[in-house]
């Protein structure tokens, strides 16, 4: 079978490699109907993450059960599902409390015990606990939006719950990629009053609007700062994404929440401090991480399906697998948004 390997800085490929088969009785198999590229993936593409030359890359991918293990009680071969980047085993004491991304017995779908998602198969460990099956097979028009449940659209969700989003708050959302737009949906779709997107290109602000986002602003720094508080007389905002992972990207965080606000954190730290002293002063908290979307799927689902979100939006590219390493330099050179990749 072929699937995405990265060999060193911005030299990905699309490899033969052996064809996944159970190893536990609690695995399945799953044909990928559509996998992606996700930002975090290109920390390893810019050589900003070690590199394991020919390693499987890729954490986001839907597609149909073909095989599973005697074990193997909450789908079949034929079931369309959704795989969270992280397996985890539904059982375990972090599991049961909902937090499926720090699993005692997971692994991240892409790492040493799994199989990357960029490929034409891939083998799922802790089936049950993992995979989350759709009802029936759902209409081609659907998949982008499902494929979003795998990681972003999870993710923007997580951090607009760890910052507490209510009904009636001002949101604001920093970082504009594929997580911060999803952020956006999640503020809106959480009931915030007014969500505040920043951003500087044009098409990431567009799917912003749709999302939800009733103000954008392309300022950054203390800029940044004088406008939030413009916008809300001198007191800052009630809840603030962070899906950048960048030192600027914390310190607009903590620049712009007021006092008593939450910040919800869920971009990849790189050289980030946390300004601890200024949490201290103005009781600003801070709270986030890997996201268990394992836990937030079948809500997410529900929306998906209803027709009462669309996340599916932020996939500006579409490409066939053989054409991977476009949709890495693409992505990479911020001409797409997200690159959704068809086997």
């Amino acid at each position: 079978m072929r699937a995405t390997t990265i060999h060193a800085p911005f030299d990905v490929r699309l490899s033969e490699v052996p064809d996944p088969v159970l190893s536990k009785p609690t695995d399945a198999v799953v044909k990928i109907v559509a996998g992606c590229i996700c930002g975090s993936d290109l920390w390893s593409y810019r050589g900003e993450n070690p590199i394991t030359p020919g390693k499987r890359i890729g954490h986001e991918y839907v597609g149909i059960v073909q095989e599973v293990g005697a074990e193997v009680r909450t789908v079949k071969p034929g079931d369309f599902v959704v795989t969270p980047f992280v397996a985890s085993d539904g059982t375990c004491p972090n599991c049961l409390a909902g937090l499926q991304s720090v699993c005692q017995q997971g692994a991240f779908i892409s790492g040493p015990d799994a199989d990357g998602g960029q490929g034409e198969y891939a083998k799922v460990p802790h089936a049950d606990g993992t995979l989350v099956a759709t009802p029936e097979v759902p209409d081609e028009s659907l998949v982008p939006s499902l494929l979003t449940l795998s990681d972003v659209m999870g993710t923007g969700w997580h951090a607009a719950r760890c910052a507490r989003v209510k009904p009636g708050d001002t949101v604001v959302v920093v970082g504009d990629g594929a997580v911060g737009l999803c952020g956006v949906l999640a503020a809106a779709r959480l009931g915030a009053e007014r969500v505040v997107a920043m951003s500087r290109h044009e098409p990431r602000q567009k799917i912003a609007r749709e999302f939800g986002a009733t103000h954008v602003l392309a300022e950054r720094g203390d800029e940044a700062k004088a406008a939030v508080l413009e916008l809300t007389n001198g007191v800052g905002a009630d809840a603030v994404l962070e899906c950048v992972g960048t030192s600027q990207a914390i310190e607009t965080a903590f620049a712009v929440a007021r006092p008593g606000a939450m910040v919800g954190f869920v971009g990849v730290p790189h050289g980030v401090q946390v300004p601890i002293r200024t949490m201290f002063s103005r009781n600003v908290g801070l709270a986030g991480g890997v996201a268990p979307v394992r836990a937030y799927l079948p809500e997410l689902m529900a929306d998906v399906l209803s027709g009462a979100i669309n996340p599916g939006l932020v996939f500006d590219q579409e490409l066939p697998l053989a054409d991977v390493a476009e949709g890495y330099k693409s992505m990479h050179e911020r001409r797409a948004i997200k690159t959704l990749l068809r086997p």
